[in-house]
């Protein structure tokens, strides 16, 4: 079985192990409450069978001893007649719903995307609040809870992105302001409940005994204290009456792109990756699978090949395609040139990139980067040639580029390459990376030669180095990099065609400057 093939496998049992949540025990018990799980609440939500690209879902898998699958929360963006809406909902199955620090650094993701792409978003809260043992990484700080407030009333006031908030179980203590800061809320009759106290605190803070429905239940807060503004019955009703409200929401309708299909199938993705991620492979068959038709306008195609640039189409939105080729790129005889190896970026072919990219941004086509990169090229030549400089033109060229970007990370990611090629640090629009992503400064035996030398054949340091490589190879795998949140999600190979097109048409819903987590309008 091919290294593709073999991982993907992986992913797809522990991407079903961590859609089970808190586990049948725990769905039982939301049942049990009249309510809904996370995920069934989504599904209702959303257009049925449209497409559901989710961020986050590996993220804090490893960590907490497995008690934080998804950090409690499910983040995502879908469609609701038509159109495409972040959707941020806890999952009362793990620990109540409770915030994990990850809970914060996924919210807010979820929330930058909306405000960087213009789309609504919908909050359905069923959270018991702050997973008190872990206060410290989720109440102080900058990117604390805080943060989600923040970006709350940017979007209210500066950006008018529409924001729904469902209360649909426990919104306590500070998470009230959440749905507070929302354009509007809804509550459910009966499993509802919005306050900054429930009523324990009420009884110690004030000696006042309440209960829960005559403190903040639905009737409470839509007939009383005038917090919320619609109520539902249950669960399905609250749902539907949310899809009503952002399909009357006003859009800029743009007529559909004409389709198109690939040249050749996706499933052939898993023949096209070598086993060894060190072995070449032909990029462009790769793009044949993603691409319409396979169509490829290259620009510059005999200078520097071992970067592509090209337009293309996926689904009939247009790109502008920057590529890893992977393999030895034969130098021009003319010159008596010596080859370049694939994946390596040189000085000539960072300044065809930054060209290609600077056009590209004033055309206002997005960039679709397939990352397969090792790095820079080093050397004497490499520094007597320029490359620092070449190099920093690139940076600044991808880093200043006011359209979409886009990241699909196919092998390596590493060192001052992956910046360049649209890094994490460089707010793409999204960045997703197949189960063969491998994301670090350098490989293992790259790093494992830095800190020996010659010195690493020596018997004597055999367990640090096999300590070094072990060590390397886990955190080069793409599910470290997606439970730590560095990319937004693993796809799997014969779906990143689709989901590639459904990413481009949410980028496309704004038009204006895609750049930082977001631009306020120009104010009077």
């Amino acid at each position: 079985m091919s290294r593709l093939k073999t991982l993907t496998a992986e992913y797809r049992e522990l991407k079903t192990r961590l859609e089970q949540g808190g586990g049948p025990d725990k769905v039982r018990r939301q049942h049990e409450q009249g309510k809904l799980t996370a995920r069934e609440r989504i599904e209702a939500l959303l257009d049925q069978g449209a497409t559901w690209f989710e961020i986050g879902l590996l993220v804090a898998f490893d960590q907490y001893e497995g008690q934080a699958p998804g950090a409690g929360v499910v983040t995502g963006v879908g469609r609701i007649a038509g159109r495409p809406v972040v959707v941020v909902a806890n999952d009362a199955t793990v620990k109540a719903g409770s915030w994990w620090p990850e809970t914060i650094k996924k919210i807010l993701r979820a929330q930058e995307i909306a405000m960087r792409q213009r789309i609504p978003i919908v909050y359905l809260v069923d959270s018991a609040g702050v997973n008190l043992p872990y206060q410290g990484g989720v109440f102080p700080g900058q990117y604390g809870a805080a943060r989600i407030f923040y970006y709350n009333s940017i979007m209210r006031h500066y950006l008018r992105v529409p924001q729904i908030a469902a209360v649909m179980g426990p919104c306590i203590a500070g998470g009230a302001y959440l749905p507070a800061l929302s354009d509007v809320i809804f509550m459910v009759e009966g499993t509802s409940f919005m306050g900054l106290g429930g009523p324990n605190l009420v009884k110690g803070a004030t000696g006042q005994t309440v209960d829960a429905e005559s403190l903040g239940g639905a009737a409470t807060h839509t007939a009383v204290s005038a917090v919320a503004h619609y109520r539902a019955k249950d669960d399905r009703e609250c749902l539907a009456r949310i899809r009503e409200y952002v399909a009357r929401l006003p859009r800029t309708l743009r007529p559909p792109a004409p389709g198109g299909k690939p040249k050749r199938s996706p499933k052939d993705l898993y023949d096209l990756l070598p086993s060894d991620h060190r072995m070449s492979y032909d990029v462009r068959a790769v793009l044949d699978c993603v691409l319409d038709a396979g169509k490829l306008d290259e620009f510059q195609p005999d200078l520097a090949p071992e970067m592509i640039c090209a337009h293309g189409a996926i689904e009939g939105r247009t790109v502008g395609l920057i590529a890893n080729s992977r393999g030895v790129i034969k130098g021009r005889k003319t010159e008596g040139a010596a080859p370049k190896i694939g994946g390596i970026i040189y000085t000539e072919s960072a300044e065809k990139v930054a060209y290609f990219i600077e056009n590209a941004d004033r055309e206002r086509i997005p960039l679709l980067f397939v990352q397969d990169v090792s790095g820079f090229m080093v050397g004497t030549d490499a520094e007597h040639s320029g490359i620092i400089r070449a190099g920093a033109r690139f940076v600044e060229a991808m880093a200043t580029a006011t359209v979409p970007k886009l990241v699909l990370t196919v092998n390596h990611a590493s060192g001052a390459g992956y910046y360049a090629m649209a890094g994490q640090g460089f707010d793409p629009d999204f960045i997703v990376s197949w189960p063969t992503g491998r994301m670090g400064v350098m490989e293992g035996e790259s790093a494992i030669q830095a800190v020996f030398g010659n010195e690493a054949a020596k018997p004597e340091n055999a367990p640090a180095v096999d300590a070094m490589r072990a060590d390397y190879e886990h955190q080069l795998d793409a599910r470290f990099a997606a439970a730590r949140g560095f990319v937004d999600a693993i796809v799997l190979p014969e779906e990143t065609r689709d989901t590639l097109a459904f990413l481009l048409e949410a980028t496309g819903e704004f038009t204006g400057p895609h750049i930082g987590a977001f631009v306020l309008p120009s104010q009077p």
